[in-house]
């Protein structure tokens, strides 16, 4: 019998295959639901890998704790979390790590949470080879439910801010030589370090979604977040939602530094970590929600047809060649 291996089935077949464990719809989006008699409660848990997602040479164990909160935030608020409860954390880590590692690491994980919200509810440690950190979150379900599977055909597909940064911080901390033609801006190199090591979510996101909504009825809107990258998060909610997704290249926010080419538009849409919000609405609470908040962008529309991902200007479905990023 042919014994099948991770790195054949691939990070979203393994999550598939997993879910047969599980209650219908579980794994669908990256939270899980947990119904209350009073307030629902979204949980989600995320990890980081040493030598997968960081080493101490492109991230300080600071950033490390800032970044692995905000990654479990950016979860819970592309669910339609209102409030962050607090989170747990498990610790691996070798027996010669020094305390003082740790002890920053914990200083950045308070950071985030002074900022974002919550506190931490306790944890565990084990002894391990290399460095891990996995936090589960915990959050309170809002009036909106954020759900990937709730796109509909005619929805505008919006994101936040501009992707791609993080993917630039990482190659700068590892020190990847760009092409001789290519120089950084200044500011560039700057702002990609800082979404890289300091990620940002949106904790008035929710907010400004129930001030501009046009119909009180519309309860559930699709959403993700681009922690796997602008490509990978389009992909995932027209696969949940059976839409073909039409992508306006022309309507793509860019810094105004970001280099022009095929490269860059590969690191752009398949970068991942940029922890932006990617999600789609109807056309008239599109354009209200986008007067209010000048980070949100409209960059194409959902349409009925097979899940797939076009852009509008055919030139540019070249760049759907590109693979996404894989953990396995």
């Amino acid at each position: 019998m042919h014994k099948e291996k991770l790195e054949d089935i691939g990070e979203k077949e393994l999550i598939n295959r997993l879910g047969k464990f599980m209650p219908r719809n579980q794994v669908s989006d990256d939270c899980a639901l947990i119904k209350t008699k009073n307030e629902n409660l979204l949980v989600n848990t995320d990890s980081l890998v040493e030598n997968v997602h960081f080493n101490d040479n492109t991230i300080c164990p600071q950033d490390l704790g800032w970044k692995a909160v905000v990654s479990n935030i950016s979860d819970l608020i592309s669910s339609g979390s209102k409030k962050t409860i607090g989170i747990t954390i498990s610790l691996i880590l070798p027996s010669k790590t020094e305390w003082i590692w740790i002890e920053e690491l914990y200083t950045g994980i308070n950071e985030a949470l002074k900022k974002y919200g919550g506190i931490i509810l306790g944890g565990d440690c084990s002894k391990g080879d290399e460095k891990i950190i996995s936090i589960t979150a915990f959050g309170i379900q809002g009036e909106l439910e954020l759900r990937r599977n709730a796109c509909k055909p005619g929805d505008v597909i919006c994101t936040t801010g501009i992707h791609g940064l993080s993917k630039l911080g990482f190659m700068i901390q590892n020190k990847i030589n760009f092409d001789n033609d290519i120089s950084l801006d200044e500011k560039l190199i700057s702002k990609s370090i800082k979404h890289f090591c300091r990620p940002q979510v949106y904790p008035n996101f929710l907010k400004n979604l129930l001030k501009t909504r046009s119909n009180k009825k519309i309860r559930r809107i699709g959403c993700t977040d681009s922690s796997d990258g602008l490509f990978q998060a389009i992909q995932d909610l027209a696969i949940a939602s059976n839409c073909k997704a039409i992508m306006n290249y022309e309507k793509i926010p860019k810094d105004k530094h970001w280099p022009q080419g095929d490269k860059w538009d590969e690191y752009y849409f398949f970068g991942g970590e940029d922890y932006e919000l990617v999600f789609s609405l109807p056309k008239k609470w599109a354009n209200n929600l986008s007067k209010l908040d000048k980070s949100i962008y409209e960059i194409g529309y959902f349409s009925n047809g097979r899940p797939t991902i076009e852009f509008k200007d055919k030139n540019k479905n070249q760049l759907l060649e590109n693979t996404p990023f894989k953990h396995f």
